[in-house]
């Protein structure tokens, strides 16, 4: 007689192992920029309604401080008459608040800052897997952008097997449907925008950057991924060369 029960157990037994032994650096790295993404969302909408609720107060400040985290700051470490001085203005036209109305507001600012605070340790363990597990793309992108860019391709293997040409299109898929429906202007980057050589580029060439760095990237992947050695001094000189 066949003991289907045993069956069923060494099956789970073995669904389980498989499972486990799936969960790779490419995991810990998607779930970290995505964490990130969120934490980031999150602590800006606070700060907007922060910058409302201390409108009352000083409105000024909100005026000046166009820096979230700084604002947050100021906020929590200097009082009203030390912000005065820090703005050099004489009076405002926000009320005086008294301490009972001003903690709602402190409290508030202090949760933020815990949030920028945990962001922040994110991304140190971010840039921490990323510098050994795909060293040449960390080399190229940075932390976020190299793990932007694998969230999106939905792990190194498969942003490895892509041409440069959908890489540099990552993150424009409503661009690119748009113009394949409509005929609409083609994208010509997507995510890659948030490289420093292509956000920093003229419009007219910043369609050729974009190309020149997702070769770049498609290079520094498909090294990392094969597990050569590393280049990403080398691919940064021949990008800052050819783009500066």
């Amino acid at each position: 007689m066949v003991d289907f029960e045993s069956i069923r157990n060494k099956s789970i037994i073995s669904a389980k192992k498989d499972i486990r032994e799936s969960i790779s650096e490419d995991n810990y790295i998607i779930n970290a920029i995505n964490n990130i993404d969120e934490l980031t969302k999150t602590a800006n909408t606070l700060t907007k309604r922060l910058r409302d609720w201390y409108a009352l107060c000083l409105p000024e400040l909100s005026k000046r401080i166009a820096d979230n985290e700084t604002f947050v700051k100021l906020v929590i470490s200097k009082d009203r008459k030390e912000l005065f001085q820090e703005l050099k203005i004489k009076e405002s036209m926000g009320k005086d608040l008294d301490k009972r109305e001003l903690k709602p507001v402190k409290e508030l600012a202090l949760q933020i800052k815990s949030i920028y605070s945990l962001r922040d340790e994110l991304k140190k363990y971010l840039e921490t897997i990323m510098s050994s597990y795909c060293k040449n793309l960390f080399s190229v992108t940075g932390a976020l952008l190299g793990a932007k860019l694998i969230e999106e391709a939905g792990s190194l293997k498969r942003l490895a097997m892509m041409p440069s040409s959908t890489v540099q299109l990552l993150g424009a898929e409503k661009a690119l449907f748009r113009h394949l429906k409509t005929g609409a202007r083609p994208p010509k980057h997507g995510t890659i925008l948030q490289h420093t050589l292509v956000s920093s580029a003229k419009k007219n060439v910043r369609g050729r950057a974009a190309r020149s760095v997702a070769d770049k990237i498609s290079m520094a992947v498909k090294t990392d991924y094969f597990k050569g050695k590393f280049i990403g001094d080398r691919l940064n000189k021949e990008l800052e060369e050819k783009l500066r």
